[in-house]
């Protein structure tokens, strides 16, 4: 378990715009591309349709996801968390002695979290002995543990407002802003886009916006631009985020 990180080349001065991206598909502020175009862009580039929809992963369906106990959330994003500035297998060798100095990532007793089990994981080799991290996940605990019902909660906003729930897990979490909230829920099976560096290129030269979004208003922009194409494909936010990450030169 864990994430893979990419390979960024930079571009060649001239030829190219945001990454992999020819000029030649530059567009302007308002003429995004329709799905169909990206979809054939990604296409060429990776051999055919059936390449760029290969081992793609479907959302869950929301009572799927409305079944997922907190202590798998908490797990997945403690995951997440503690994968940040690491290589995704020093995670993953560690997992099952990080799961088990969690005490499964139960969330009521990680929320409870004492000083002394803190102390106790800073010098515990079985885990990453970072104090901002450990501190982290005892916090998304209590986040968790506060809602009446998180899955559901979850399970219940739009996908049409996938930006708002970043937006409410960047706030309300932590350690949560960023990718590492978006690749959790991707892996619980949400319907999400996820801001790879080759998305964002592809955002970029549909004039959705100029560099990677930070702000509400850009991520706003976002949200409308891959609504749009969901309403052109009838296909999940999941699989446009594939689509654009695969129209891009890797």
């Amino acid at each position: 378990m864990g994430y893979v990180a990419t390979c960024w080349r930079m571009p060649k001065k001239g030829l190219r715009t945001g990454r992999g991206v020819a000029m030649s598909e530059k567009k302007g502020d308002s003429n995004m591309r329709h799905f169909d175009e990206i979809l054939k862009i990604s296409a060429d580039r990776h051999g055919g349709e059936a390449t760029v929809w290969d081992d793609v992963s479907l959302p869950k369906s929301r009572d799927e996801i409305a079944a997922i106990s907190g202590d798998r959330f908490l797990a997945v994003f403690a995951e997440g968390i503690f994968q940040t500035g690491l290589a995704w297998t020093v995670v993953q060798k560690k997992w099952p002695d990080i799961l088990d100095a969690f005490h499964g990532f139960d969330v009521g007793r990680v929320a409870m979290m004492s000083p002394d089990w803190f102390d106790e994981l800073l010098s515990d080799p079985r885990v990453i002995r970072s104090g901002g991290k450990i501190r982290a996940i005892q916090e998304n605990a209590v986040m968790i543990s506060e809602a009446s019902d998180f899955a559901a909660f979850i399970a219940d906003w739009p996908s049409d407002d996938f930006a708002g729930l970043m937006l409410w897990m960047k706030k309300n979490g932590s350690r949560l802003g960023g990718s590492v909230g978006a690749y959790a829920l991707r892996r619980l099976g949400v319907d999400s886009f996820v801001l790879s560096r080759d998305v964002v290129a592809r955002l970029v030269a549909e004039g959705v916006v100029d560099k990677a979004p930070t702000s509400q208003k850009a991520m706003a922009q976002v949200q409308a631009a891959f609504n749009t194409w969901v309403e052109q494909s009838g296909r999940s936010l999941t699989e446009v985020s594939r689509v654009l990450a695969y129209s891009v030169d890797g």
